[in-house]
Protein backbone atom coordinates (compact mmCIF):
# COMPACT_ATOMS: atom_id res chain seq x y z
CA UNK A 1 0.00 0.00 0.00
CA UNK A 2 0.72 3.39 -0.47
CA UNK A 3 0.90 5.48 2.29
CA UNK A 4 -2.37 6.77 3.22
CA UNK A 5 -3.36 10.78 2.95
CA UNK A 6 -7.14 10.69 2.93
CA UNK A 7 -9.38 12.86 3.92
CA UNK A 8 -10.22 10.81 7.53
CA UNK A 9 -8.83 13.88 9.81
CA UNK A 10 -11.87 15.62 8.93
CA UNK A 11 -13.98 12.54 9.86
CA UNK A 12 -13.67 11.58 13.26
CA UNK A 13 -11.50 10.49 16.04
CA UNK A 14 -9.23 7.21 16.33
CA UNK A 15 -8.44 4.91 19.00
CA UNK A 16 -5.50 2.49 19.38
CA UNK A 17 -5.55 0.20 21.81
CA UNK A 18 -2.12 -1.28 22.67
CA UNK A 19 -0.87 -4.24 24.66
CA UNK A 20 1.46 -3.53 27.17
CA UNK A 21 2.41 -6.97 26.80
CA UNK A 22 5.76 -7.41 24.88
CA UNK A 23 5.76 -3.55 25.30
CA UNK A 24 9.86 -3.31 23.40
CA UNK A 25 7.19 -4.29 20.82
CA UNK A 26 3.64 -2.74 20.89
CA UNK A 27 5.43 0.51 21.67
CA UNK A 28 7.35 0.05 17.91
CA UNK A 29 3.85 -0.75 16.20
CA UNK A 30 2.32 2.60 18.22
CA UNK A 31 4.90 4.68 16.64
CA UNK A 32 3.94 3.73 13.14
CA UNK A 33 0.44 3.89 13.67
CA UNK A 34 0.55 7.42 15.27
CA UNK A 35 2.71 8.54 12.46
CA UNK A 36 0.27 7.23 9.90
CA UNK A 37 -2.80 8.98 11.94
CA UNK A 38 -0.46 12.51 11.66
CA UNK A 39 0.09 12.11 7.70
CA UNK A 40 -3.59 11.79 7.35
CA UNK A 41 -4.30 15.04 8.71
CA UNK A 42 -5.69 13.88 12.11
CA UNK A 43 -4.83 15.61 15.08
CA UNK A 44 -2.75 14.58 18.45
CA UNK A 45 -5.88 15.77 19.95
CA UNK A 46 -7.97 13.40 17.57
CA UNK A 47 -6.01 10.05 18.65
CA UNK A 48 -6.87 8.09 22.09
CA UNK A 49 -4.34 6.09 22.91
CA UNK A 50 -6.01 3.06 25.52
CA UNK A 51 -2.86 0.36 26.84
CA UNK A 52 -4.47 -3.13 28.15
CA UNK A 53 -2.58 -5.58 29.85
CA UNK A 54 -2.27 -7.94 26.97
CA UNK A 55 -3.15 -9.01 23.66
CA UNK A 56 -6.28 -11.41 24.81
CA UNK A 57 -7.99 -7.94 26.29
CA UNK A 58 -7.63 -6.18 23.13
CA UNK A 59 -10.83 -7.39 22.03
CA UNK A 60 -12.91 -6.60 25.12
CA UNK A 61 -11.64 -3.10 25.01
CA UNK A 62 -12.11 -2.50 21.24
CA UNK A 63 -15.80 -3.59 21.71
CA UNK A 64 -16.51 -1.10 24.60
CA UNK A 65 -15.22 1.35 22.29
CA UNK A 66 -16.97 0.45 19.40
CA UNK A 67 -20.46 0.08 21.50
CA UNK A 68 -19.67 3.61 22.86
CA UNK A 69 -19.29 5.29 19.80
CA UNK A 70 -17.09 7.80 19.84
CA UNK A 71 -14.48 6.54 17.50
CA UNK A 72 -14.51 6.82 13.77
CA UNK A 73 -11.76 4.07 13.86
CA UNK A 74 -10.12 1.49 16.05
CA UNK A 75 -6.76 -0.16 16.08
CA UNK A 76 -5.55 -2.74 18.21
CA UNK A 77 -1.94 -3.35 18.32
CA UNK A 78 -0.33 -6.39 20.06
CA UNK A 79 1.91 -9.28 19.30
CA UNK A 80 1.24 -13.30 20.33
CA UNK A 81 4.46 -15.50 20.45
CA UNK A 82 4.23 -19.08 20.08
CA UNK A 83 5.74 -20.75 23.14
CA UNK A 84 5.70 -24.32 24.18
CA UNK A 85 1.82 -24.79 24.89
CA UNK A 86 -1.49 -24.35 23.21
CA UNK A 87 -1.70 -20.72 24.80
CA UNK A 88 -0.72 -19.14 21.57
CA UNK A 89 -3.30 -20.40 19.77
CA UNK A 90 -6.46 -19.49 22.23
CA UNK A 91 -4.94 -15.90 22.70
CA UNK A 92 -4.39 -15.18 19.05
CA UNK A 93 -7.51 -17.10 17.85
CA UNK A 94 -9.94 -15.60 20.40
CA UNK A 95 -8.23 -11.97 19.84
CA UNK A 96 -8.65 -12.14 16.29
CA UNK A 97 -12.36 -13.30 16.29
CA UNK A 98 -13.51 -10.69 18.74
CA UNK A 99 -11.69 -8.02 16.72
CA UNK A 100 -13.24 -9.32 13.32
CA UNK A 101 -16.54 -8.77 15.48
CA UNK A 102 -15.67 -5.00 16.36
CA UNK A 103 -14.51 -4.04 12.53
CA UNK A 104 -18.23 -5.06 11.21
CA UNK A 105 -19.43 -2.07 13.37
CA UNK A 106 -16.26 0.50 12.88
CA UNK A 107 -13.30 -0.11 10.87
CA UNK A 108 -11.07 -2.11 12.88
CA UNK A 109 -7.23 -2.08 12.10
CA UNK A 110 -6.06 -5.70 12.88
CA UNK A 111 -2.03 -4.92 14.15
CA UNK A 112 -1.96 -8.18 16.35
CA UNK A 113 1.70 -10.33 15.79
CA UNK A 114 0.97 -13.58 15.73
CA UNK A 115 4.45 -14.75 15.49
CA UNK A 116 7.41 -17.64 16.12
CA UNK A 117 9.80 -16.11 17.54
CA UNK A 118 10.51 -12.54 18.86
CA UNK A 119 12.80 -12.01 16.30
CA UNK A 120 9.85 -12.16 13.77
CA UNK A 121 8.14 -9.65 15.96
CA UNK A 122 10.98 -7.39 15.66
CA UNK A 123 11.51 -7.83 11.99
CA UNK A 124 7.46 -6.51 11.62
CA UNK A 125 7.78 -3.74 14.25
CA UNK A 126 9.59 -1.30 12.24
CA UNK A 127 12.43 -3.85 10.89
CA UNK A 128 13.16 -5.62 7.47
CA UNK A 129 9.41 -6.35 6.97
CA UNK A 130 8.01 -2.74 7.31
CA UNK A 131 5.76 -1.70 10.55
CA UNK A 132 2.70 -3.41 10.93
CA UNK A 133 1.22 -0.92 13.06
CA UNK A 134 1.23 1.95 10.36
CA UNK A 135 -0.33 -0.98 7.82
CA UNK A 136 -3.04 -1.79 10.56
CA UNK A 137 -3.85 2.32 10.79
CA UNK A 138 -3.49 3.11 7.15
CA UNK A 139 -6.21 -0.14 6.39
CA UNK A 140 -8.51 1.36 8.71
CA UNK A 141 -8.41 4.56 7.63
CA UNK A 142 -8.55 3.65 3.64
CA UNK A 143 -11.86 1.28 5.16
CA UNK A 144 -13.68 4.47 6.92
CA UNK A 145 -12.38 6.48 3.89
CA UNK A 146 -14.40 3.97 1.47
CA UNK A 147 -17.36 3.43 3.99
CA UNK A 148 -17.94 7.42 4.36
CA UNK A 149 -17.78 7.46 0.31
CA UNK A 150 -20.35 4.26 -0.61
CA UNK A 151 -22.50 5.96 3.00
CA UNK A 152 -22.33 3.11 4.87
CA UNK A 153 -20.17 5.08 7.69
Amino acid sequence: MTEYRGRLGQVGRVAIVVSGYHERITRKLLDGALTTCRNAGIPESGIDVVWVPGAFELGAVASALARRGSHAVLVALGAVVRGETPHFDYVAGETSRVLADVARAVPCGFGLLTVDTMEQAEARAGGALGNKGAEAAEAALRTADVLAQIGSG
